[in-house]
């Protein structure tokens, strides 16, 4: 099934997998699934416990609009497909980041290091100027902002956004990346960061 997916996108050649203009972005939902007089199916208490055993690596994801430099703190990143290379990650609906990246249709995927907890902590908050004192250049595609010192970093344009309840799930095309072969990932684990030991 793979094989035949592949071989029909070679087929339809660029212009089908050929990258969309800025994204419209999509208006803030009521993000309640279930009415009022029902109880939820899961305590949010209890899932955010359960599921805070799952390690994750941290990312800072980035963008440029035409208010300048713009960014959040992401823990929901991964790889999605080799070919076409995709990635992905997850952003709450009620971000007042992600309208920005969605209007300049582009983002860089920022993988950082174990020694960067400050950074992450950083641009985790809301409302505050995120890149005070921090320094980074374009990526070499899009000019997204590379922030300097990161292990790795996934230069992408915006390829689809899915709605996913009270996320979205955006899906980007890999127009550039790179990394070094120091360095341990900065890892979230039940709410706090930690690094990998073997």
């Amino acid at each position: 099934m793979a094989a035949t997916v592949v071989r029909y996108l070679r087929s339809v050649g660029a212009a089908a997998t050929a990258p969309a203009e800025p994204v419209e972005v999509l208006p803030r939902p009521d993000l309640r699934a279930v009415r009022d007089d029902e109880r939820l199916p899961v305590d949010p208490a209890e899932f955010r416990g359960v599921l805070g055993h799952f390690a994750t690596g941290v990312t800072v994801v980035t963008a440029r609009d035409e208010a300048g430099p713009t960014g959040f703190a992401c823990q929901s990143f991964a790889s999605l497909s080799l070919d076409p290379p995709l990635v992905v990650f997850m952003v709450g609906r009620t971000s007042t980041t992600w309208p920005r990246i969605a209007r300049a249709g582009t983002f860089c995927v920022n993988i950082l290091g174990a020694e960067q907890g400050p950074l992450c902590r950083a641009f985790a908050v809301s409302g505050a100027d995120k890149f005070a004192g921090v320094p980074f250049d374009a990526a070499p595609v899009t000019g997204s902002p590379r922030l300097d010192g990161v292990p790795a970093w996934v230069d992408c344009r915006i390829q689809n956004v899915h709605t996913g309840g009270d996320h979205l799930i955006v899906v980007g095309r890999v127009e550039a990346l790179g990394g070094t072969a120091e360095g341990d990932p900065l890892l979230f684990h039940r709410g706090r960061f930690g690094r990998f030991t073997a």
